[in-house]
């Protein structure tokens, strides 16, 4: 794409930002780095309107990294309530660790040191060098390729997973000053969970609508395998964040009949709890009794 086609979207990605960006706790001006990296942690895979008081009560708790790392990793997993995909928590508690004993409890603020952090990927480290830092970098989620497949690359829907040629693209219509492309990115995303969206995009309301390739084509319809949705009832996920739940819900170990009338199938319980064990998210002890991890070591620790 040329410079003269980029500088036009950045211009009209831009300018609808400016006039329809939701006022996220995480996107003002106050918003510490890491605020921001619990941001991006919480969202992956889960709703803004979920995500926000749970952020809110987090960062109240935990305001630095610092705080999180002095608190027992099962209360990290007791305050990331219903979230869904719980072992965020223990790798955002991994990084606190990680942040309070090599970068002097600040975030760090490259892409590079951000990776080495326990569970930070590509995306979080870019997003965290974006948003946090104001540095240019490729911040590519889910919403940004599906608008980019759209309007570049004329298709309904982008790849199953993410592609080299869908990255390079991205790199190649970030503007050069890094507080520019934080925000074009940022705009980008937004223009994605607000307007071009997966099932209903709204042509009408785009900025791009002139210059969409996919509209311009008529709109064809996606003519990859059809993305279904993830099963959930009776689901050995289900299972697990029932057990879990039970498992927030108390200070205490919690036995046998309890964890029996969360999930009644003796299997099925079994396996989960396995599970839940291997992933680190709870602590076997005896006479069939379990707790969340680290709470017999060290007492709940709040920020302030």
């Amino acid at each position: 794409m040329s410079g003269v086609g980029a500088a036009a979207l950045h211009g009209a990605v831009l300018d609808w930002y400016a006039g329809h960006a939701r006022d996220l706790p995480w996107r003002r001006p106050g918003a510490s780095p890491w605020g921001v990296l619990v941001s991006e942690v919480m969202l992956q895979q889960t709703p803004v309107a979920r995500v926000e008081p749970v952020w809110a009560e987090w960062l109240r708790r935990w305001p630095a990294p610092a705080h999180l790392a002095a608190a027992a990793s099962g209360e990290a997993v007791r305050a990331w309530g219903r979230l869904g995909y719980p072992r965020r928590a223990l790798r955002l508690h991994a990084a606190a660790t990680a942040i309070r004993d090599h970068h002097g409890g600040a975030v760090p603020t490259t892409e590079v040191e951000l990776l080495a952090l326990p569970g930070v990927g590509a995306y979080t480290a870019a997003a965290v060098a974006a948003f946090a830092f104001g540095r240019r970098a490729t911040v590519v989620d889910t919403n940004v390729r599906r608008v980019l497949a759209r309007v570049v690359g004329g298709q309904a829907q982008a790849a199953p997973s993410l592609t080299s040629a869908e990255t390079a693209l991205a790199r190649r219509l970030l503007p050069e000053d890094g507080a520019e492309s934080a925000r074009w990115s940022v705009a980008l995303m937004e223009l994605g969970a607000l307007v071009c969206t997966a099932r209903a995009p709204r042509c009408g309301d785009c900025p791009l609508t002139a210059s969409c390739a996919w509209r311009l084509a008529g709109r064809p319809a996606h003519d990859g395998p059809p993305r279904r949705g993830q099963a959930w009832h009776g689901t050995d996920r289900q299972a697990r964040g029932a057990l879990l739940a039970v498992l927030r819900g108390s200070h205490s170990p919690v036995g046998p009949a309890a964890l029996a009338a969360a999930v009644p199938g003796e299997q099925q319980r079994a396996r989960c709890l396995d599970s839940l064990v291997a992933d680190g998210l709870v602590e076997p002890l005896e006479h069939g009794r379990f707790r969340l991890p680290g709470l017999g070591t060290a007492a709940p620790t709040d920020g302030v």
